[in-house]
């Protein structure tokens, strides 16, 4: 088992390398080229680059990972490509994506797409609290117990 970590964008990338390395599991956090840190040099930690388009690391991650991994993204497309290869998904304000919620939640960014495409506002994303770090630590915490 590995984690794979949709890292451009994550703020629980922390959290999930202590854990991880509690568990003695790798971690691959995969970012792209703009993102470049020599901060992410660190043991147990593999760091793959990606160039800047669009998807570039959701592609890469899908050629990755193999069923029974995790993957934690807050991409829905993502997860929904994660979830039929047999993979372990979460999100890091601390749910689950399952086949049983992944098609709601895609209507909802579709229809949220095409409202701002029409020229609508719609709301972005609430700021990320304590409260979600504590709920994603949480979750992770037991996902990685029930798995291995």
């Amino acid at each position: 088992m590995k984690i794979y970590v949709d890292a451009d964008a994550c703020p629980v990338k922390k959290t999930i390398i202590t854990i991880a390395r509690e568990y003695n599991i790798p971690v691959v956090l995969v970012k792209s080229f703009s993102h470049f840190s020599r901060d992410d040099e660190q043991t147990g930690v593999e760091t793959v680059y990606v160039d800047t388009g669009a998807e570039a690391a959701d592609y890469r991650i899908m050629q990755l990972a193999q069923k029974g991994d995790i993957i934690i993204t807050q991409d829905y497309g993502l997860a929904s490509l994660a979830l039929s290869k047999g993979c372990t998904v979460l999100h890091h304000r601390g749910f689950t994506y399952t086949n049983e919620n992944i098609d709601q939640l895609l209507q909802s960014r579709y229809v949220n797409a095409m409202a701002r495409k029409s020229g609508k506002r719609t709301k972005g994303p609430k700021a990320f609290s304590s409260e979600d770090e504590a709920k994603f630590r949480d979750l992770f915490q037991k996902t990685v117990e029930e798995l291995i």
